[in-house]
């Protein structure tokens, strides 16, 4: 196979490969001015991903070798950056999770990070910074292992200016195409939007962009209401980035947020004839507390009030 590859070809990926490592310090001794190891640092991203997870499942993720990986989680332990503990039900499995220490250095490496990563792009204008995006994602597809079957990948980002006046846009357009509601609907979209983008707390409250390809893909909003309870607003995901899993990332990441800022439950309300984002909802453990007929953009509509309680936040 490699004598197939032209000799240019390989040393324009290894070019690459040397110009980037550079570009992001992969050479320095420490992640980001950390203690930790590139390996490390990656290592305890994926344990920050999750609420717990396994050796096991890490291994299979990252790619690491079984004793490696040991190596690395026992170091994490005798600096108190995990905790084992037995899984419920079955104690013969153990399960690691970040301590509040080792959450407090992978929050401290993440704003490192993506401090960096921000005035990387900054140099660049938004048309570029898109372009770039989008032939990072061409690049990730086509080196990726399951390329053929998953297609395009997408990233999540926090709204920058212009991105709210798409939302609103889309879900007049998309809920008139396939619900029948009226412009009211975009009317009240709109002044949900603005609430937020007038009265936003970025300590507590946060919009998520999924984007694919350099374009919107989906959003979602999280709101402060205040006593404890945050609610979930404007979930969307364009029709032809379904089936990707963005909606139930999108809720996903509303989840952990609530719960890493301290609120004690999320709330929502939508309609009975969003099928599909109820059934995110239900895999997200929300659980329905009411329903109530009301005619609101142009039909005959079931408003439904859904409820998650997160319990005691570490």
């Amino acid at each position: 196979m490699q004598g197939s590859v032209p000799d240019e070809r390989i040393r324009a990926v290894r070019r690459f490969n040397r110009f980037y490592t550079r570009k992001i310090g992969v050479l320095r001794k420490g992640l980001l001015d950390s203690p930790l190891s590139l390996a490390e640092g990656r290592v305890l991203y994926e344990l920050a991903q999750r609420e717990q997870t396994t050796a096991s499942e890490l291994a299979q993720e990252l790619g690491l070798d079984s004793g490696y990986l040991s190596r690395i989680l026992k170091g994490f332990e005798a600096k108190g950056l995990i905790a084992r503990t037995a899984a419920v039900g079955d104690g013969r499995q153990i399960v690691l999770r970040l301590t509040a220490r080792g959450r407090e250095m992978f929050a401290t490496i993440d704003e490192r990070s993506r401090d960096e990563i921000a005035a990387l792009l900054a140099k660049l204008p938004a048309s570029d910074q898109a372009g770039l995006v989008a032939s990072l994602e061409r690049v990730e597809r086509l080196l990726g292992e399951r390329n053929d079957q998953d297609g395009p990948r997408y990233i999540l980002r926090a709204h920058q200016p212009g991105d709210i006046g798409w939302i609103i846009h889309r879900h007049g357009v998309l809920y008139a195409e396939e619900y029948g509601l009226d412009i009211g609907f975009e009317a009240f979209v709109a002044q949900i939007a603005a609430s937020f983008v007038e009265n936003l707390d970025p300590r507590r409250e946060h919009c998520w962009i999924a984007e694919r390809e350099g374009e919107i893909a989906g959003s979602v909003v999280l709101v402060n209401e205040g006593e404890g309870i945050a609610k979930l607003r404007l979930l969307y995901v364009e029709p032809k980035a379904r089936g990707l899993g963005i909606g139930t990332r999108l809720v996903g990441e509303c989840i952990a947020f609530a719960r890493r800022v301290g609120y004690r439950k999320i709330t929502l309300w939508t309609n009975d004839i969003l099928v599909s984002a109820r059934r995110i909802y239900e895999a997200a453990g929300f659980h329905l507390t009411r329903e109530e007929p009301h005619h609101s953009f142009g039909r005959d509509l079931v408003g439904q009030y859904w409820e998650l309680p997160l319990g005691s936040c570490r």
